[in-house]
């Protein structure tokens, strides 16, 4: 595979928030996984710029959970993750979008796993309407990502550093 995918972030219910380019690497029922390559350019909507993105990254897109996850890689290892937690992500020919509920899961280089922007889910919670529902689908997204990092399992057992080094050696 070497589809080009366009990625869509939207806030609630679907304002464009940013979006981004990739390759398609693998799709399932599950899934969607694609390679986005350092020097790709981030239309960021809600700050009205664009950002030049200087890494490269696996990005898994969930089409019947709640998160998304990238991984940095260099040199053919995982360095760094940037989870958000959403809706699931729905795929439409070559255009990806999700709905991003401000919740995110990150581990930098050599740090801990930390949740961040709590503070903008609340703020956001009242400016966009969350309905109840969503926001406790947002906490229980993040109780089962978190979950899957306790117990390693897929998307953060590495199986995908494999595909990307048969398709792209890093």
């Amino acid at each position: 595979m070497n589809k080009v995918i366009h990625m869509k972030s939207l806030k609630y219910p679907d304002i464009p928030h940013y979006e981004w380019k990739g390759r398609l690497l693998k799709r399932t029922p599950e899934y969607v996984m694609v390679l986005c390559e350092s020097g790709r350019e981030m239309k960021h909507h809600t700050k009205n710029t664009i950002f030049t993105i200087d890494v490269t990254s696996i990005e898994y897109f969930f089409l019947k959970q709640g998160f998304t996850v990238a991984m940095e890689i260099e040199e053919g290892k995982i360095r760094s993750y940037y989870c958000n937690i959403a809706m699931p992500s729905v795929l439409k020919g070559n255009q990806l979008s999700f709905v991003d509920l401000d919740l995110d899961l990150v581990k930098g280089r050599n740090e801990d796993w930390m949740v961040i922007d709590e503070d903008e889910f609340e703020i956001n919670s009242v400016k966009y309407g969350y309905p109840a529902e969503l926001k406790e689908y947002a906490l229980k997204s993040l109780d089962v990502l978190q979950k899957k990092i306790n117990e390693n399992s897929f998307p953060f057992d590495g199986s995908g550093l494999g595909i990307v080094k048969a398709c792209y050696p890093l």
